[in-house]
């Protein structure tokens, strides 16, 4: 009987292969297409051929300028954090076994919020120390939240609810530091918090790259440790899993994720939550998580919001995170319907 399901999963697991590559292959020509075009936009157009001929060396001085110092950090912060906010969803989905189980709504991301208005609050304005503030913000909530959910192991659900009621603490103390602050400290933080890519410049990426890279370099092995957690606690005991210790490290590393983006451009919201069962339902994993598939999604939905934000409305420059909430806003209702509908 093994041997019989053994033959019928190789074929069937073949296919899902064929079809993750596939749609990876698919994802990658859209970022592409999609960078392409976010660098002929805007008050100085280009041509693809413009853009093109920086990499060969043709390019004149001002759309070498243009290219590289005004257009192109935006973009690779758009590809870079939209990876790491869907990779941090992923985690966090696989976790609680929940498609509302995203750092938007458990608080971690409003806990970095948290940690980086004390930080500006106390004075420091560098991205080192925001980073910081936020790291220990998204680290200190997500270590509350692990305490108060504890109860010989920590559960999905309880994990979301006791989350989701932390983040609402958290918010409205965040409310009070920015009606107590200074005008200006005030001010600064809520242009912050509405989440943009404008301010991102080289620097600020080199740092939050290296922190994301030792999250790559992790993530194979988490994506196999939380494969046999979705087998379940026991059985994933039984394959010889750490479970409580695995569970701790996986919200420490999807913390990271989450936060050192919440650090460079403000809280980006609904991209964790939308990339990672998009991509499940691309690549045809169902609910196995594909940390990959998801990262691509995410840049591809970061990328495109930010194109939005900047050229939707003419003469308008909007917050991306005010269009992630727009369009997040649809998919979560989208979701909670199909969710509603199916557990009756």
């Amino acid at each position: 009987m093994s041997g019989v399901l053994v033959l019928r999963a190789g074929p069937l697991s073949l296919r899902m292969t064929r079809r993750s590559v596939l749609v990876c292959g698919l994802l990658w020509l859209a970022l592409i297409g999609l960078a392409l075009w976010a660098f002929t936009l805007g008050s100085y157009p280009l041509s693809p051929g413009d853009v093109t001929s920086v990499l060969t060396g043709g390019a004149s001085r001002s759309v070498r300028t243009v290219v590289l110092e005004w257009r192109a950090p935006r973009i690779v912060a758009a590809v870079l954090f939209g990876a790491a906010l869907a990779v941090g969803g992923a985690i966090f989905q696989s976790l609680t076994r929940n498609p509302l189980g995203s750092p938007d709504f458990i608080g971690f991301t409003t806990g970095s919020y948290t940690g980086v208005v004390l930080t500006m609050l106390a004075g420091a304005s560098s991205y080192a120390a925001l980073a910081a503030g936020a790291l220990a913000g998204g680290l200190g909530t997500a270590l509350a939240v692990y305490l108060l959910a504890f109860r010989r192991g920590v559960q999905g659900f309880r994990l979301i609810v006791v989350g989701i009621a932390v983040g609402a603490l958290l918010s409205s103390v965040n409310t009070w530091f920015s009606v107590k602050a200074e005008v200006d400290a005030a001010l600064r933080a809520a242009v912050w918090g509405a989440g943009s890519l404008s301010t991102v410049d080289w620097r600020i990426i080199g740092v939050a790259a290296v922190v994301l890279a030792g999250v790559a370099l992790v993530a194979p092995v988490a994506q196999r440790r939380m494969r046999r957690l979705e087998l379940g606690d026991d059985t994933a005991a039984m394959l010889g899993v750490p479970v409580e210790r695995t569970k701790l490290l996986l919200v420490v590393l999807g913390v990271v994720a989450t936060a050192t983006v919440t650090a460079a451009c403000g809280p980006i919201s609904f991209v964790a939550l939308a990339a990672p069962q998009i991509a499940r339902r691309l690549t045809g994993h169902g609910t196995s998580v594909d940390l990959a598939g998801s990262a691509l999604v995410g840049a591809v939905l970061l990328l495109g919001a930010d194109i939005a934000a900047q050229h939707a409305i003419p003469g308008v420059l909007l917050p991306t995170g005010a269009v992630t909430v727009c369009v997040g806003g649809v998919y979560l209702l989208v979701l909670l319907v199909r969710e509603g509908r199916r557990g009756f």
